[in-house]
């Protein structure tokens, strides 16, 4: 494979696989390379033929022992040729002997498993108008900024399988989003963010202790929206969760495309029925 080279991205370098994701129709969030990228510098890779960038893949680090797959991308016209597969195997490298995550398309599926990934569970995109959502009697909602960041990330710990504070503090501040939290008698009981994405908004994570928390989150994220218009939005919903799907349902969202989350090392011990949407696709 003459002239084809893997090495850690550039911040200019992410930029791109962040406009190659939109192209393949994955509608990363607006500001989320400038996330993604102080979460583990060293953990994306882009490949180059003879100089020009072709392939890329995130093999993000999370404390010792996770690890998250996401980005994998060649672009069209050098599919079918084993940069990819070469791209793949670096960024799997990256993380040997990490219990490591992914969430997968349907038509990459059969290859994770080949590669030592196993289903967890499936994740449904859905998407439409946020209408109807209610706010709880006794929930109350704030802007997540406004709590002791110690206590969001000890909330936010209880859903991933590692510690990520770095991320975390990131994804609340980024200009544009808002993170907002839920608190019933004075404890952090739910926590969410909405981040535009184009044409739709993005929310992501949505954790809560109930439906009815969950509910509270997305009346408070409803009322966000571009002036003089409101702008769908896009939710990532574990499907084994059905009060994360009638939730969903019920405040106007379709479903659209699933994805499977998969693990090489089995689903970590993470409080999944309190999950009602993931954080991200790309980094778990």
């Amino acid at each position: 494979m003459a002239g084809f080279s893997i090495s850690v991205a550039s911040v200019e370098e992410m930029r791109l696989i962040a406009k190659w994701a939109a192209a393949e129709g994955w509608q990363p969030g607006a500001g989320d390379d400038e996330v993604f990228f102080p979460t583990d510098p060293h953990g994306f890779l882009i490949g180059q033929l003879n100089g020009q960038p072709i392939s890329s893949i995130s093999a993000v680090r999370y404390g010792r022992g996770h690890g998250f797959i996401g980005l994998y991308i060649t672009v069209p016209g050098h599919r079918g040729q084993g940069y990819g597969l070469r791209t793949w195997q670096a960024g799997m490298e990256r993380l040997a002997g990490r219990n490591i995550g992914l969430d997968g398309v349907v038509a990459q599926q059969a290859n994770y498993r080949k590669s030592g990934f196993r289903p967890a569970w499936r994740t449904t995109r859905y998407q439409g108008l946020l209408v109807g959502a209610r706010r709880a009697a006794g929930v109350e909602t704030v802007d997540a900024r406004s709590i002791g960041f110690a206590e969001l990330a000890a909330f936010d710990r209880r859903f991933f399988p590692a510690e990520r504070d770095a991320f975390l503090a990131l994804w609340i501040t980024t200009p544009g989003r808002q993170a907002v939290a839920a608190r019933r008698n004075g404890s952090v009981v739910g926590f969410a963010v909405r981040r535009p994405a184009g044409n739709v908004d993005r929310i992501g994570p949505v954790f809560a202790d109930s439906p009815e928390v969950a509910e509270s989150l997305l009346a408070a994220l409803s009322t966000v929206g571009r002036p003089g218009e409101a702008p769908p939005v896009m939710i990532d919903v574990p499907a084994h969760n059905t009060a994360a799907v009638e939730l969903a349902e019920r405040v106007g969202l379709e479903a659209g495309w699933d994805t499977a989350r998969m693990y090489t090392g089995g689903a970590p011990q993470i409080d999944q029925h309190g999950i009602y949407a993931v954080t991200t696709l790309e980094l778990g």
